[in-house]
């Protein structure tokens, strides 16, 4: 079910100029959802709980998040905060990246799908046409185990545009507005 377990992890790559940038990578384990990407040269452990502060904020807390053993992850305001917030940490064996798959295969499709096929010059322009990205494989991209559907095909798609996007009955002519020549 959502929220159950959500995964988390970095990305690291390189702009034109050789310099390295990250990215936290969030995503639902059910949904197969990608919640956030975010991006910056250096990102530590408040950067995680503000991403996922965020998150809660937006989603609700998630009953379990997976993680490996990276320092931002284990860190003791980290574990404090999810603790405090009403979530459990579920930490992966050292060395076992399997054991944390669906982050694991996300990570996967989005250098293959786009960092090794972008260079990117800044990192605004890292974070615009990698939030692109992200849309992409939350609302169009089919994923096999989803049924060859994308995992949030309406999320981006606000409450009142999805009713204007449904099929209206078509109106009596007298009711049917007129042209008007002004």
């Amino acid at each position: 079910r959502p929220n159950h377990v959500w995964s988390y992890d970095f990305v690291e790559d390189r702009t034109h100029d050789g310099r390295k940038y990250r990215m936290l990578n969030v995503i639902d384990e059910f949904t197969h959802e990608a919640l956030a990407i975010l991006i910056d040269r250096k990102l530590n452990s408040t950067d995680v709980i503000d991403v996922l502060s965020d998150l809660f904020i937006l989603r609700g807390v998630p009953e379990h998040i997976r993680s490996d053993n990276g320092p931002e992850f284990i860190a003791t305001a980290v574990q404090d905060w999810i603790t405090a917030v009403g979530a459990k940490t579920a930490y992966i064996a050292p060395g076992s990246p399997w054991e944390n798959g669906y982050i694991e295969s996300f990570n996967a499709r989005l250098r293959d799908e786009l960092l090794d096929g972008e260079i990117f010059y800044t990192l605004k322009e890292a974070r615009i046409i990698v939030e692109s990205w992200r849309r992409h494989y939350n609302t169009v991209r089919p994923h096999g185990s989803l049924g060859y559907k994308p995992p949030a095909p309406e999320v981006f798609i606000p409450a009142f545009a999805r009713a204007a996007l449904q099929p209206q009955p078509a109106m009596p002519p007298a009711l049917a507005p007129r042209p008007s020549l002004h």
